[in-house]
């Protein structure tokens, strides 16, 4: 009887009651902590995938279908959206442009500023928000429904590696299809640029493709090529990493297709602005 009735009060004086949290640390810990420990989590993702990536194509063990599948899927699924809002940032930038120029009567430098605009910013943001929002949804999408519907964990089960079954031929094909669609909004940002100011604005089509020429550098395209592929990986890691850790049924799915968008999308902005500053710190603008 005595060692019977001790034992409940020795396990009655160890579980000691928790200290609830004040409102500031609980917000703390579930906001900004949470989100250092995502950001973690993503940056050692994307150093598994690249390291499987380059493993597997050296060994020949790469899944080039599945690769040529994704990007089949991601060019349909972004391309036209893509034209469709470069030809409208195109046509407000050259207004834009054409009309603060026309005020202060440099209206021979607007084909400079629009082009530089488009090819400088516009097109790597374009592009990548067109993807985080198309293809970085569908990815997180179907992650997500794999991991809720237990597909993730039968792979590890069966000695299959997620990273390198589905992620890296993903990671890859939305670097590819990234790069490309840069390179596309480039070209459909100058060319709707050049339309509007030489047949809507009384511009001269020599006018505005030799100011062009004087203020741009390869570079320019170059950098531009650069930062759609960074972002490009950005939205892969992120919307992968939020369909991998997918909790809580459909409503899961819905919320981990949101919160990698909204990621993708912070993110975005804040590596185009760091990209940049650097740029411009080491290819100052040239003077004519």
């Amino acid at each position: 009887m005595t060692a019977a009735t001790a034992a409940p009060d020795a396990d009655a004086e160890d579980v000691q009651p928790k200290k609830r949290k004040s409102g500031a640390a609980k917000w703390f810990d579930e906001h900004v902590v949470a989100s250092f420990d995502t950001l973690g989590r993503q940056l050692l993702m994307f150093i598994e995938v690249v390291k499987s990536m380059f493993t597997d194509i050296w060994k020949r063990q790469f899944p080039f279908g599945e690769f040529i599948r994704q990007c089949a899927f991601m060019a349909n699924t972004a391309v036209i959206p893509t034209l469709l809002v470069a030809i409208p940032i195109g046509a407000l930038v050259s207004i834009q442009v054409a009309n603060i120029a026309g005020q202060v009567g440099a209206n021979s430098f607007s084909g400079a500023a629009t082009g530089l605009g488009i090819v400088r910013q516009g097109a790597p943001l374009v592009a990548s928000l067109l993807l985080a929002g198309a293809v970085g949804s569908a990815i997180a999408a179907d992650l997500g429904s794999r991991t809720i519907r237990d597909e993730i964990d039968a792979m590890k089960v069966m000695g299959v590696n997620p990273i390198q079954r589905l992620i890296s031929p993903r990671f890859l094909a939305t670097i590819v299809v990234g790069f490309l669609l840069t390179g596309f909004v480039c070209f459909v940002g100058f060319i709707t640029g050049y339309v509007f100011n030489v047949y809507f604005q009384g511009g001269t089509p020599g006018t505005f493709t030799s100011t062009f020429a004087s203020f741009a550098q390869p570079a320019d395209l170059v950098v531009a090529l650069i930062k759609g592929v960074i972002m490009a990986a950005i939205v892969a890691v992120v919307a992968s990493d939020r369909g991998l850790n997918t909790r809580g049924g459909s409503a899961g799915v819905a919320n981990a297709v949101n919160a990698a968008v909204v990621n993708s999308v912070v993110l975005l902005f804040a590596v185009n602005v760091l990209i940049t500053q650097i740029y411009s710190l080491l290819f100052p603008s040239k003077v004519a």
